[in-house]
């Protein structure tokens, strides 16, 4: 049963994408509609202020990862050789 379920989503995300890239409603299909959109000046500012604003959460995520892969890397307090 859940693999028939499997196959019918398959089938159904596969016939979307397929009208999404053929089916044209005006000039452009689906997708040639989402790409203008992107390709806007008011997108790209979009995207421009979303990175200036998470700009501080990144640095510290990444302070934070390099900090763990350092404390990794390190010596480890438990083995023998640090006795």
């Amino acid at each position: 049963m859940k693999l028939v379920r499997t196959l019918i989503f398959i089938g159904i995300v596969v016939g979307l994408a397929y009208a999404g890239a053929t089916v044209k409603l005006g000039q452009r299909t689906f997708f040639g509609h989402i790409e203008q959109i992107w390709a806007s000046d008011e997108a790209r500012e979009l995207v421009e202020g979303v990175k200036e604003t998470s700009k501080p959460v990144v640095e510290r995520i990444k302070r934070g990862v390099k900090a763990g892969v350092d404390a990794a890397a390190g010596p480890d307090p438990d083995s023998a050789d640090s006795r």
